[in-house]
């Protein structure tokens, strides 16, 4: 019989044996802590708490539009206090994947990105080239000029051998053309997340993942991901931050990404907070993607 999740809000005792058996906690931002631009209530006094208890607090984000300073300035901006360390976000995992664990010896190393800034920096941090992303060429109408230019390779940079593929507020048919011919040609795909949502002010938008599910219809590939469930951002947060992962706990709001994260990485447990993506009904479904140890409707229930 599958163990559901222990239900901690409300239970004081229960709350207190759970925060005994962690030394570090590996928090989600959206849907977790906030959701678009409202804070949660009790979210800095929470966080307050755990930093009095001497846990470690690490924020871990599928989202690619910002870079880690981006992500500080969000948070003190809350009245979170954090450092730049402290924060490991998908644009970062995978400029870090392409630059240390990838490296693909130059010229060919160009990176075509679908995306924000928020990878442009971290890409930048990394020493890694790149087109596309915010260029405002590429933020337009398709002409007959580009198609022609597209198909004979004139438009197209022979340097590029990676496409990754983050959340793109301006994604369109020229961005997906030009990603789709360098994978015609051979580069590698990558996904800084393939969350297919993103929570912003109490619904959901288009996330990550359905900025590249065209170009895996076109392709039949299926990117790299190298935000959350990959155990490839698992690798890196542990190579950074040198933990005990059975000390260590993952907290978030979907199962499918943070939840399987903590699961698949082999952490000491897994919280579930029923403030974004996913529901209590979703991990007593039959073929439930994850199952959490335990849940609080809210993070904020940790204070009891």
């Amino acid at each position: 019989m599958v163990q559901l999740p222990r239900h901690l809000s409300g239970d004081q005792a229960a709350i207190n044996e759970f925060l005994d058996k962690f030394d570090v906690f590996l928090l989600d931002c959206d849907g977790v802590l906030w959701s678009g631009d409202h804070i949660f209530p009790g979210t800095v006094e929470t966080l307050e708490l755990l930093r009095s208890k001497g846990k470690q607090v690490v924020f871990v984000t599928n989202n690619s539009t910002k870079s880690r300073a981006d992500y500080q300035k969000k948070l003190m901006s809350m009245g979170i206090p954090s450092s730049i360390d402290e924060i490991f976000a998908s644009a970062y995992s995978s400029a870090v994947y392409i630059a240390r664990i990838l490296k693909i010896p130059p010229p060919k190393n160009k990176v075509y990105v679908l995306g924000e800034s928020g990878i442009e920096t971290e890409l930048k941090s990394e020493g890694i080239e790149f087109i596309g992303g915010t260029d405002p060429s590429y933020r337009r109408d398709i002409t007959p000029e580009d198609y022609k230019g597209i198909a004979d390779g004139s438009l197209l940079d022979d340097n590029v051998g990676i496409v990754l593929a983050g959340l793109d507020f301006h994604v369109n048919y020229l961005k997906l053309s030009h990603a789709y011919h360098y994978l015609a040609r051979g580069a590698k795909f990558l996904a800084t997340n393939t969350d297919s949502t993103l929570p912003s002010n109490h619904t959901f938008f288009p996330g990550a993942g359905s900025i590249s599910i065209p170009l895996i219809n076109m392709t039949e590939q299926q990117p790299t991901a190298l935000g959350k469930p990959s155990q490839a951002m698992m690798d890196s947060i542990e190579g950074k931050f040198q933990f005990d992962r059975k000390r260590t706990c993952m907290v978030g709001d979907r199962l499918d990404t943070d939840i399987r994260f903590g699961i698949e990485g082999k952490l000491g447990g897994t919280l579930a907070v029923l403030t974004g993506v996913s529901k209590k009904g979703d991990w007593e479904a039959e073929g439930a993607p994850a199952i959490p140890a335990y849940y609080v409707e809210k993070l904020s229930d940790l204070r009891g």
